[in-house]
């Protein structure tokens, strides 16, 4: 039978790319990796990993058991937060999966009135993007995934619970503006990977966006702004963690995300699930993430 420590070895191996920062994150020496690796190659007959340079990765045998060896794991740990919460909530883990403004704006409410109400209950958090989200999810690494979709539908094999719809804003140094009317403005938007629903609003409204600078930063976007370099295309819920004084936001119609909880596998969720997913829902009313924005920061004057 393969014993659970050395599954949970080979996966943080495989999440960490060595086995000295697999060490370093199950707080273990070195040398007890090592040999926690070396007897589960015993246990199974199969060579996991192979040494290329200094450094080493793991064999196609490797890949398949790390693979399993995160999803048993996951398991394991919620079961064991599962155990935990039937007691009383007196303790428990909860791990949680996020997009950067989610995890800025909105999950630290939640904690707060997380800590309040269960100070017992640990809060594990992970940056992610949504679709990085819900495959942490479906593999048990997470219990709870916040992300959000456009105009597609959330998929099929998840627990999606709507939480708001985030208004896009149009960044610019003047008020009231739209997307046709910034038709020849130069454009700051995303990786290719992040401007497919741009492309698409500014598609609808008429015209191909001539992009200028690429940048993912929400500050680096607002800076360049600022400077008067171009305009931009930024969420509410990002706006809400910076906001850049000098530049104006116009809110864009019929351009918004929809922002959701996930959860995985059959009802009911564990108690201290069920307790984060409460603070959350209480965090979205105390902030109303999904209203107008205040007016914007004025620039500081030189004296």
């Amino acid at each position: 039978m393969l014993d659970i420590v050395r599954l949970r070895v080979l996966a943080a191996i495989a999440a960490e790319g060595s086995v000295t920062k697999a060490a370093k994150h199950l707080n273990y020496s070195q040398p007890a990796v090592s040999r926690h690796l070396a007897r589960l190659e015993a246990e199974t007959g199969a060579r996991l990993v192979q040494r290329v340079g200094r450094g080493i990765r793991l064999t196609p045998e490797g890949e398949h058991l790390a693979r399993r060896a995160t999803e048993i794991v996951g398991r394991v740990d919620t079961a064991a937060a599962e155990l935990s919460a039937l007691v009383g909530l007196q303790t428990g883990l909860v791990r949680v999966a996020g997009f950067q403004s989610a995890l800025a704006a909105l999950v630290p409410h939640a904690a707060g009135i997380l800590l309040r109400e269960h100070p017992g209950l640990e809060l594990r958090l992970i940056e992610s993007h949504p679709r990085v989200a819900l495959d942490l999810l479906r593999a048990g690494e997470v219990d709870v995934a916040v992300a959000f979709r456009y105009d597609d539908p959330a998929p099929d094999d998840i627990r999606a619970a709507h939480l708001f719809d985030d208004p896009m804003y149009l960044l610019s140094l003047d008020p009231g503006q739209t997307l046709e009317g910034n038709r020849d403005s130069a454009w700051i938007a995303g990786c290719e990977n992040c401007r497919r629903e741009f492309l698409e609003a500014c598609d609808k409204a008429g015209f191909t966006p001539p992009i200028a600078y690429t940048a993912d930063d929400i500050i680096v976007n607002q800076a360049l702004v600022a400077a008067g370099m171009g305009v931009t295309t930024m969420p509410g819920l990002a706006l809400r963690t910076h906001r850049a004084p000098g530049i104006e936001a116009s809110v864009l119609r019929d351009f918004r995300r929809h922002v959701y909880l996930a959860t995985y596998g059959d009802p009911p969720d564990p108690p201290a699930t069920t307790a984060f997913i409460t603070a959350l829902h209480h965090a979205v009313e105390q902030i109303r993430p999904g209203e107008p924005l205040p007016p914007a920061p004025r620039p500081a004057q030189a004296e």
